[in-house]
């Protein structure tokens, strides 16, 4: 499980107000959108209504029709005009003359704009224009007469440059309540990242996964089987390697979390425990013919017996562990050849430091830390499998002693496998690279390639050095027990990389050629532990 870049309360905090953010600035949009369509629209609406209102008065009917006083039109007008708040009020007859004008000095005079013809046709609608007040919106209703007759029409209007104020106030105050929702909105997420990461006493989500990630692991991995249980001797836990012994006894439940230990297994003596409160190390217990090593211990919280742990492994378990000592001696070369690769190294820098060549050995000791770790991250990245890994560090130290050169490449990262397993491809890998490490002590180049190849659950592991290579002869008998061209005593490993193959079902191909080195690649069943192809 990897760290985030950011804390619970960062995480928390910004997701929170990105969605606040978000949704305030979507619903600000929208709503300003409609605002001002709303505050454009009511400006028009007001325009329309006072034109309508001065057509509809008879003081401007009848000095249209003739029979009233036009100079009381232009009265009229101003007033109309000053409580409407509108920027002009015209009132104009059927040839564009104005009878009424902000600027008395153009009564008289013909209507600016070129947007009143269709108005004198009997038509009412708004439009925009440039007048002699400057660009407008502007409003048109026809005048018509008691008999309907059309004459004259009324034209008011209001300064474009209102019209976008009243527009820009209204997205403002849209604005103004959008900021002070995201400010709100900051303190709510703040509060609730330090509420939550209270609660968490104080852990990462990373953290709390990786616990229970590490909890869940080391109880199924482990070989043991473990029992848990509470106080009433209810079975709260059972892990993968408890479940497997007791089915190889017979005693198989489905589901027994929840149940009596008795009942899952009649032998368990927890019960006791959980009365005494003392713990049972290292004692037997059989188990339908099955013998058990089996500790117990009491689990106490403030003074009180609150449950019990049963940890046990089959004992017949421990003669295959004795015959999986034959890969002792791999691990114990590994080791021999880094102690040894340490002492000549101590050597130099002991030497360095009497000569008193202090710059000339803090670039070997950076030189070689560098060269270390980087084998080691190297092979750390491709081998998940910590044991496997570092018995293949070792072996790139032990070839780097006898002056070889042991690369490890491979395509796909190769998962952790089971312990028996990785202890087969121990012996396999490690007998295939001393074959090809004696194989090269005479080569001029010294060079060994391992590589590996995992998918579809299957490990495909090439060897390939740089030596003098066999011919049909010898390829015809490598596999024969004792058989080897080094001399007497010898021939045992690529017997053992047979037998072990053919314990995990695997194959081999070998392909070598006088003077021009070989290749062994070995193909494995692999279901390896969490890795995927």
């Amino acid at each position: 499980m990897k760290k985030g870049k950011w804390s619970l309360q960062v995480t928390i905090t910004v997701f929170v107000c990105a969605v606040v953010a978000l949704s305030l600035a979507v619903t600000s949009l929208l709503v300003t959108n409609t605002v001002t369509e709303d505050s454009e629209r009511n400006q028009e609406e007001k325009a329309r209504n006072a034109a309508r209102m001065m057509a509809e008065t008879p003081l401007v009917i009848d000095a249209l029709s003739g029979r009233g006083n036009k100079e009381a039109v232009q009265d009229f007008a101003n007033k109309i005009r000053k409580a409407s708040g509108v920027q002009f009020v015209v009132i104009m007859d059927m040839k564009g003359i104005r009878l009424s004008h902000p600027e008395p000095g153009k009564v008289g005079k013909p209507f600016v704009g070129g947007d009143e013809k269709e108005v004198l046709k009997g038509k009412e609608y708004t439009s925009i224009s440039e007048g002699t007040l400057g660009r407008s919106l502007r409003s048109f209703t026809p005048i018509f007469d008691g008999e309907g007759r059309e004459v004259g029409a009324a034209a008011v209007g209001i300064s474009l440059q209102e019209v976008n104020e009243a527009a820009q106030k209204s997205r403002e105050n849209v604005l103004t309540g959008t900021a002070f929702g995201i400010l709100a909105g900051i303190a709510g997420a703040l509060f609730l990242a330090r509420y939550i990461k209270k609660i968490l006493f104080g852990l990462e989500p990373f953290a709390i996964a990786k616990l229970l990630q590490e909890r869940s692991a080391v109880l199924q991995s482990v070989r043991e089987g473990v029992i848990a249980v509470d106080q009433n001797a209810k079975i709260t836990l059972v892990n993968k390697a408890a479940e497997k012994l007791v089915r190889k006894a017979g005693l198989s439940m489905p589901a027994p979390v929840g149940k009596d230990i008795n009942d899952y297994m009649p032998s368990s003596t927890l019960r006791r425990v959980l009365k005494t409160g003392e713990a049972e190390l290292d004692e037997e217990q059989e188990l339908r013919g099955i013998t058990l090593l089996t500790n117990r211990v009491p689990v106490i919280v403030d003074g009180k017996t609150v449950g019990a742990v049963a940890t046990f492994r089959d004992k017949t378990e421990i003669s295959q562990l004795a015959e999986q000592l034959t890969g002792v001696r791999l691990y114990a070369d590994a080791l021999r050849a880094q102690s040894h690769e340490f002492m000549n190294k101590l050597h130099v820098i002991l030497g360095m430091t009497q000569m008193k060549h202090y710059e000339e050995l803090t670039a070997y000791i950076s030189g070689i830390t560098g060269q270390h770790q980087g084998e080691i991250g190297s092979i750390s990245r491709i081998i998940k499998d910590p044991v496997l890994a570092g018995f293949l560090i070792g072996k790139v130290s032990k070839a780097r002693e006898g002056g070889a050169e042991l690369t490890c490449t491979a395509d796909y990262p190769v998962p952790e496998g089971d312990e028996h397993l990785i202890h087969e491809l121990i012996t396999i890998i490690g007998n295939l690279i001393d074959n090809s490490l004696a194989a090269v002590e005479k080569s001029p180049h010294r060079k060994i390639g391992v590589h590996f190849d995992y998918g579809d659950e299957i490990l495909t592991v090439e060897v390939k050095d740089s030596g003098s290579g066999m011919n049909e002869e010898i390829l015809g008998r490598i596999f024969e027990k004792g058989f080897s061209t080094k001399g007497s005593d010898r021939g045992i490993g690529l017997y053992l990389v047979r037998e072990s193959l053919g314990r995990l079902e695997g194959d081999l191909e070998i392909v070598s050629k006088e003077g021009r080195g070989t290749k062994v690649a070995v193909y494995i069943p692999y279901a390896g532990r969490g890795g995927t192809s």
